[in-house]
């Protein structure tokens, strides 16, 4: 005789169709077929981790806790990052853009600087752009400089909120780890004055909150968990809080060229930048 309760979970084709379009629904995440195996396995493996028997309690489950819900999601979202994890950004910012702002802004009293990093994850993002801050403008200090940093996902929020990281992950950026990082045991900590430049927050990219103006916004492959419908959507809050001239930097293989909002496009070695007109050129942009 077979022993049945040592059978996993079972969930139906239909079931995990269920599950992506309340995923959508709610958070604006879509699950594309190139995704379906991927899906289907993570879904099982959180089934099994929570004692679920069949796909039609987890969907139960799903609409009637939100901490159940943000869960499942967490697990299906792959959280990789790295501190500069894609230099030639990095370098734009540091050679390019911050210099820019840095003259733009020269005169102005109080010096501010508005930072948006949408999509932070376990917050390598935000704490590399407050690094590239401090190394590329001159008396950093004197400026006041916020860098919101927001995430779907509560456990990966923890983790940027305590700014500790292991050993190799940190001594991969060389001298910069030195300068500002502090050792905490066998990790590695943020510095006070990084982690004061950067605020957390819990967001749901999907659902609109107005956070005032940006100089700069950061979406780093975060659009690729989004319909083109939501993307296009995103992409004109990201042109609506950007201040004229602002910046837009996304992943390598997002691009904004193809939507109607109106973006400079320039290339800096190999980053693409999307600036948001300027007085000037938007006034020439109303002519045309």
């Amino acid at each position: 005789m077979i022993d049945k309760t040592i059978a996993g979970p079972t969930v139906t084709e239909h079931e995990l169709s269920e599950i992506k379009a309340l995923i959508e629904k709610r958070s604006g995440i879509l699950f594309d077929s190139s995704r379906e195996r991927f899906f289907s396995l993570r879904v099982r493996e959180h089934m099994g981790a929570k004692k679920v028997t069949h796909g039609t309690d987890l969907i139960r489950l799903m609409k009637n806790s939100n901490v159940e819900y943000d869960t499942l999601v967490e697990r299906l979202l792959t959280q990789e990052t790295s501190f500069f994890r894609y230099p030639s950004i990095y370098h734009a910012l540091e050679k390019k853009v911050l210099p820019e702002m840095h003259m733009k802004k020269f005169w102005e009293n109080p010096r501010t600087l508005r930072i948006w990093s949408a999509g932070c994850a376990t917050g390598e993002e935000p704490y590399s752009i407050a690094m590239a801050i401090c190394d590329s403008i001159e008396f950093a200090e004197a400026w006041n400089i916020n860098i919101m940093a927001t995430d779907i996902s509560r456990k990966a929020l923890a983790v940027a909120e305590a700014g500790l990281y292991p050993r190799r992950e940190v001594e991969a950026i060389g001298l910069k780890a030195e300068t500002h990082f502090t050792k905490s045991g066998d990790q590695f900590i943020v510095r006070p004055k990084i982690r004061s430049m950067v605020s957390f927050a819990q967001m749901n990219l999907a659902q609109s909150v107005y956070m005032g103006r940006f100089d700069i916004i950061f979406c780093m492959n975060v659009m690729i968990y989004f319909s083109e419908e939501r993307r296009g959507a995103l992409i004109q809050r990201f042109y609506e809080y950007l201040e004229p001239g602002g910046y837009l930097f996304v992943g390598h293989a997002e691009s904004v060229a193809k939507l109607p909002v109106k973006f400079d496009a320039t290339t800096h070695g190999d980053c693409i930048l999307y600036q948001k007109p300027g007085v000037g050129l938007a006034r020439k942009a109303a002519g045309d």
